[in-house]
């Protein structure tokens, strides 16, 4: 009697063939990373051949002995001391001026300009190795083409532009990455227009970045 009870319960719990039976659909597979986005190398290349444009000017009507020399016969001479002499590197002279310039020439505005060449390949999804890279390589455009029409490139400055820079555009970076969470929209465009004046008016010319 036991058994035929048991029994009776086991086919009472069991649902018809027919019944509809409520199975929870399967979790969702995890969604992957989004892929990083691809370097873009046109906003950074205009940007510093901008830059560079504007810069040799400037030296030629602040220093025009001898970056207002435009002829050929100028010009030539330079790039073939440019060319065929290492950087200028003099040991004896006081430390970052070692070739000629002054300090605040050499600290201060390569690396304002190192950080500038790599904060727009930083914001150009180059990361921190690519945007080191593209700095080194435009401070090096820099020393032996365009400068080098007036001057011999400086050791100093192919090694310190584009690491000075980093350092500091590095933290520019940072800071405008953190200047996203600010509340106030008004004081956001502040602060990032602030971190990178040039490229908020690049990528409201319509950069993308």
């Amino acid at each position: 009697m036991s058994s035929f009870r048991n029994a009776l319960v086991i086919t009472y719990a069991l649902p018809p063939d027919d019944a509809v039976v409520d199975v929870a659909p399967p979790a969702p597979a995890p969604a992957s990373e989004p892929a990083s986005e691809a370097a873009r190398w046109t906003p950074p290349v205009l940007h510093t051949l901008g830059l560079f444009t504007v810069m040799r000017i400037g030296e030629a009507v602040i220093w025009p002995e001898p970056f207002a020399h435009f002829d050929s016969a100028s010009v030539g001479a330079h790039y073939d001391d440019t060319f065929t002499n290492p950087p200028l590197f003099d040991p004896h002279k006081p430390a970052f001026q070692w070739d000629g310039d002054p300090w605040a020439v050499n600290v201060v505005g390569h690396g304002l300009m190192g950080s500038e060449l790599y904060l727009r390949a930083r914001m150009c999804h180059f990361g921190p190795v690519g945007s080191l890279a593209f700095a080194a390589g435009a401070s090096a455009f820099w020393e032996y083409v365009v400068e080098g029409s007036g001057v011999r490139p400086s050791a100093l400055d192919l090694v310190y532009t584009p690491l000075a820079g980093m350092i500091l555009g590095e933290g520019r970076y940072f800071l405008y990455e953190r200047a996203g969470t600010v509340a106030s929209p008004t004081l956001r465009q502040v602060f990032r227009a602030a971190l990178d004046p040039f490229g908020q008016l690049e990528r409201a010319a319509g950069s993308g970045c």
